[in-house]
């Protein structure tokens, strides 16, 4: 190649200050100072075939900073992907942009993951990295045999998560996982030694990862690391020093360049440095040919393994779960018949274990786990009893540890690989923990399940730290998130239907410790899917409608036959998904809670947000302040959620 790698790096360097000039807003600072790393990882190691993006047994990158997104939308366009073309970059951060200020992988076919929440990108890949090696133990080395590949920032490794997520990765062996490290010592506010002293390298050698470091502009040094860490059967770490903003002559090294562009002055400066003497967004023929070439590097290697795939037994059962699809013949038609046939009285986790026992054996993609809580959550059906691990990792599920943060964002990383449906448990007040990795799944578009038990002060003596009060309606307001609370084993199993054909969704299921009737005498139709239905209908025109979810449905039914006996009409509708069932038309929302009735929300949660459904003229039964340490029934006596309180109070509304 007569280009010469520096000049092929510069290249990079060059889009990234220009795209970020001409916003007016960004990151020019890493994508230049990490141009060359990335330079030898994409001409020399990663395997990738621009035309094809979704190749299952593609390397994955991960762009963990992804505040210099202009880094990952500089290598796409350079090595030949069909987006974004380098209108998109000129309008870097503007509106209809695929080129969004952090990378968005519904955005671009070659960004692997929805990265800027510093340290999730990483933990995300650390998913990626477990998916492999689960799906490469499953249809072998033919099919499955890639590694993951990730750039980090000192903010990537800083985040809680980080601990979470390498500790993860050391634990299980993930040696097909490899991170780059910028290790240029700059963070937002100055110095990283203003804020942290520790030794990096060390804290990652302590949790089983092999480590070793770089001088990140010295291209053959980066080679030497990058097959040093290819060769090790542990996770690497990569410390490539580097200069923030290298290139630039007079801001180069300084915090100045992270966030903000160089101005029309170092801009013209550094394109003197750089013996850059073409117009911004304009590029050499011969550094675009090298480029593309690098970009076609892959294609053998791609061609090669399509007619593996041609040959192979499984070649019908790996497309279809990388694919996303359910098995064709997948139903739980026999599962509702047998609840039908002989009710059960469990707790909603339980009924929640029973339905996995009923999905598992027939969707051999579900991969469970939880963080440390399996006995609690009943995540581990029947026929995982196989964990996975650094001995076997053909197992179906994952024990995280006490992980919540970095066991949510490694389902991401699965869902976002393929061939795997991930789930996992913990007590839904350690939602808390995992948020920001929830919202990534929303966001991302991901078929993620979360297990969140424990839901309320039916938990009992665990006490207020344990008891969730405004998890419920929180999650409920995330966007493109499913929050179902179930009331008892058919909507449990419903609601389980219901996530697992919602691929662009992710769910979240609330479920009870305590054990709850089954409320339902019939599963010919998902009622759960319109997220309300009435459960109980008077013989005449209702005077009150009681809405309730989860454990509180019991509660309403009881109510509305106190009500029933003084005479006052009542009906009683399930709600498992507030936001699905705000999602019906006008009419049938109107047939469920008819005008003129007096609508009643009983949930043992916080009543912020269900005026949005009584109206203002209706009434809210709920808790808007902390739980107590007592068992369960004395709690809901306490709190007024009984039958013979409600009545009271309703009675006392009508009046």
């Amino acid at each position: 190649m007569s280009v010469t790698e520096k000049r092929l790096a510069d290249t990079i360097r060059v889009l990234a200050m220009d795209a970020v000039q001409a916003a007016n807003s960004g990151h020019p600072g890493m994508p230049m100072g990490m141009a060359d790393v990335a330079t030898v990882l994409f001409k020399d190691y990663l395997t990738f075939d621009p035309a094809a993006p979704k190749w299952a047994d593609r390397d994955r990158f991960v762009l963990s900073a992804g505040h210099g997104s202009m880094l990952i939308y500089a290598l796409l366009h350079l090595t030949g992907y069909h987006e974004p073309t380098i209108a998109d970059i000129c309008n870097f951060r503007q509106m209809g942009s695929p080129c969004a200020g952090h990378p968005e992988n519904f955005e671009l076919p070659g960004v692997e993951a929805t990265t800027g929440p510093l340290g999730q990108g990483l933990a995300m890949a650390v998913g990626m990295a477990m998916a492999e090696r689960h799906l490469n133990a499953t249809f072998g080395d033919d099919l499955v045999d890639h590694r993951t590949w990730v750039i980090a920032g000192d903010g990537c490794l800083m985040e809680g998560i980080n601990h979470e997520a390498i500790g993860l990765a050391g634990h299980l062996r993930l040696g097909r996982l490899n991170v780059l490290w910028d290790d240029n010592k700059i963070t937002i506010d100055g110095a990283v030694s203003l804020s942290s002293s520790e030794d990096v390298l060390a804290r990652y050698a302590a949790t089983g990862w092999h480590v070793t470091s770089c001088d990140g502009h010295d291209f053959a040094d980066i080679r030497r690391a990058m097959t040093e860490a290819a060769a090790d059967p542990r996770p690497s770490l990569i410390a490539c020093r580097t200069k923030i903003g290298m290139g630039a002559p007079n801001m180069a090294g300084s915090h100045k360049v992270h966030g903000a562009p160089l101005g029309k002055d170092e801009i013209a400066a550094t394109r003197e440095a750089l013996g850059w003497d073409l117009p911004p967004f304009e590029l050499p023929d011969d550094v675009k040919a090298a480029w593309l070439e690098i970009g076609q590097r892959g294609k053998a290697a791609h061609a090669t393994w399509e007619g593996r795939l041609a040959s192979n037994a499984n070649k019908a059962e790996f497309e279809r779960r990388m694919a996303g699809k359910l098995p064709a013949d997948f139903s739980l038609k026999p599962y509702f018949d047998s609840l039908i046939a002989e009710p059960k009285k469990v707790a909603t986790r339980k009924a929640s274990e029973m339905a996995l026992d009923a999905i598992n054996v027939q969707v051999p993609e579900m991969f469970g786990g939880s963080a440390d809580l399996t006995g609690s959550n009943l995540t581990q059906s029947k026929d995982q009893k196989v964990g996975f691990s650094r001995d076997d990792y053909s197992g179906r599920y994952a024990f995280y540890g006490i992980r919540e943060f970095g066991m949510s964002a490694a389902m991401n990383g699965m869902a976002l690989h393929g061939g795997v449906i991930p789930y996992g448990g913990t007590f839904l007040v350690f939602s808390d923990y995992a948020r920001n990795a929830i919202r990534m799944s929303a966001l991302q578009r991901l078929r993620v399940v979360y297990v969140m038990t424990h839901d309320s002060i039916g938990l009992g003596e665990d006490g207020p730290t344990h008891q969730p009060i405004e998890h419920v309606m929180s999650l409920r307001m995330i966007p493109n998130l499913e929050v179902f609370r179930p009331c008892d084993t058919i909507e449990t199993a419903e609601c389980w239907q219901l996530a697992l054909e919602s691929e662009g969704t992710p769910t979240v299921l609330a479920l009870s410790r305590q054990n709850l009737p089954q409320l339902r005498d019939n599963a010919s139709e998902n009622l759960s899917a319109k997220g309300g239905y009435t459960l109980v209908a008077s013989a005449s025109a209702p005077r009150v409608v009681l809405i309730a979810t989860g454990s509180e449905v019991e509660i309403a039914a009881e109510t509305a036959k106190l009500l029933e006996a003084q005479g006052i009409a009542a009906n009683v509708v399930s709600m498992p998904s507030v936001t699905r069932f705000l999602a019906q038309d006008a009419g049938y929302r109107a047939s469920v809670l008819p005008q003129g009735a007096l609508r009643v929300s009983i949930e043992a949660g916080t009543t912020f947000g269900w005026a949005g459904i009584t109206g203002e003229n209706g009434l809210n039964i709920g808790i808007d302040s902390f739980g107590l340490s007592a068992p369960a029934p004395v709690l809901y006596d306490h709190f007024g959620l009984n039958a013979q309180m409600i009545a009271t109070r309703i009675v006392a509304a009508l009046n």
